[in-house]
């Protein structure tokens, strides 16, 4: 790196808050995606907006591309700077600067941790729904900008749904706001709902204004063995055909339970091909309705077990069991494949069988969980990255499942993004007037193109993305 720009970066951010040694740069070269890396040249964290700012500015005059990060936890190589260039990393703006229970709505630096809102707001009685499964890490800027989901999108809905403005900084070094308090707004095209999602390709969120719900006054969480998964997936379809709608309804399968008790060992049985985690909540009365209305479509599809937790302690222990699938499947093999695979509720028992067809034609370890309700799956392939064939092999199977999940409406991501591995699945899945409209959106909040060059378009130069 040129001394005179590291000279300029230390005086405006402070040595301590700028990466450029290479043992330094080298984790801020990955996310959570298997067999993607990237090369930073510099890595600086600012702690204000206006420094966001700065950094922005600076990057432009070095002809430096920008890259926006927060924890790293996204699943798709979206802050991955595959291009070199400047991360900018948001951790360290990390300030909740208001609770205001008069207006339900949190104002927050993009670099507070999701969880962290979520106890905030609890400690005021009140609650922000959106609960990635990384919510003790990743950060809220790094939410909006996947439109991140998590257990209790199927009642309450992503990401998206709870914001309601924003500031940052475009790549021209132009400060930006959009939305705020007020309920309705519809002044001007809605710039919120372009950058929710954008994954750092139209600009630098830096503070959020976000909707706070009260608190649902009472919640049963039930647990459900299946001896086949068409049945756990025709639970799922009836449940919502009765008009209820759980807060959680969640799905593993036979590999991620018996990867889930290796880790955690709860005591889950081994030998069921599938379960439903359910929480149903809102007021006492409405509660109690729901959950009985579950049983007794569980009992009508012949679960083999059904169980529902004593206490909010029982409760959280089977949830934290689910929360755990990920962790416990990763355990298993030195690389994980998590997909992110989107049906229509009804074709989720046809999606369970391609997957268990498909993991037999190409011989992997493959475990299924999801967010049944939304008919969200993430299947996992549990493989060794340094094995080119088993890998190859690993990627037919997914070329496989996403041309089965686009032919029966389905989508290719439903919450992880599309960032650097799936841009060939998108252009599959929305086509290339599709994309070109995407690229005009681009070009017009980004003309110079630095902003997380390489994500969702492909390249000419592309040697990732499938």
């Amino acid at each position: 790196m040129k001394k005179g720009l590291l000279n300029k970066l230390h005086q405006s951010f402070g040595p301590q808050n700028v990466y450029h040694e290479q043992e330094d740069l080298l984790v801020y070269g990955y996310d959570s995606t298997p067999g993607i890396q990237g090369h930073p040249e510099v890595v600086v964290f600012p702690t204000s907006h206006e420094q966001v700012e700065q950094a922005v500015n600076i990057a432009r005059q070095e002809g430096l591309a920008i890259i926006p990060r927060g924890s790293g936890t996204g699943l798709s190589g979206g802050c991955v700077a595959v291009k070199g260039g400047m991360v900018i990393g948001l951790s360290r703006l990390n300030r909740i600067r208001e609770i205001d229970a008069e207006n339900l709505t949190a104002t927050c630096d993009a670099g507070v941790l999701t969880l962290d809102l979520f106890n905030a707001a609890a400690a005021k009685e009140l609650f922000y729904p959106p609960d990635p499964g990384s919510q003790k890490v990743s950060t809220l800027g790094g939410n909006i900008a996947e439109n991140a989901g998590g257990l209790r999108g199927l009642k309450y809905g992503v990401t998206r749904d709870y914001v309601m403005g924003m500031r940052g900084i475009l790549g021209d070094g132009q400060p930006f706001a959009t939305g705020g308090k007020a309920v309705k707004d519809v002044a001007g095209y809605s710039l919120r709902d372009l950058l929710v999602g954008s994954e750092g390709t139209l600009g630098v969120i830096t503070e959020v204004t976000l909707k706070l719900i009260p608190q649902p006054q009472d919640k049963r969480t039930m647990l459900a063995y299946f001896n086949d998964v068409r049945s756990a997936a025709q639970a799922v379809s009836e449940i919502i055909a009765a008009k209820v709608i759980p807060a959680t309804l969640e799905i593993m399968d036979r590999t991620t339970i018996n990867c889930v008790e290796d880790f955690a060992a709860i005591g889950l049985p081994r030998d069921m091909a599938a379960l439903l985690l359910i929480e149903v909540d809102g007021h006492p009365a409405v509660v109690a309705e729901e959950a009985e209305a579950v049983m007794r479509i569980l009992n009508k599809v012949k679960a083999t077990e059904i169980h529902q937790a004593k206490n909010a302690v029982e409760a959280d222990k089977l949830t934290a069991a689910r929360r755990t699938a990920l962790s416990a499947l990763a355990r298993v093999s030195p690389t994980t494949v998590l997909e992110d695979a989107t049906v229509p509720r009804s074709r989720l028992a046809d999606t369970f069988a391609e997957i268990e067809h498909l993991k037999q034609r190409y011989g992997l370890q493959v475990g299924t969980f999801g967010h049944a309700g939304d008919g969200n799956l993430h299947p996992t392939c549990l493989a060794d990255e340094r094995d080119a064939d088993q890998m190859a092999r690993v990627h037919a199977f997914f070329d496989e499942l996403y041309d089965m999940v686009l032919n029966i409406g389905g989508t290719v991501s439903g919450e992880h993004g599309i960032g650097l591995a799936k841009k060939g699945y998108l252009q599959r899945q929305i086509g290339s007037g599709g994309v070109e409209v995407m690229q005009r959106i681009k070009n017009a909040f980004d003309p110079a193109g630095v902003l997380n060059p390489g994500k969702i378009f492909v390249d000419s130069d592309d040697t990732v993305g499938r």
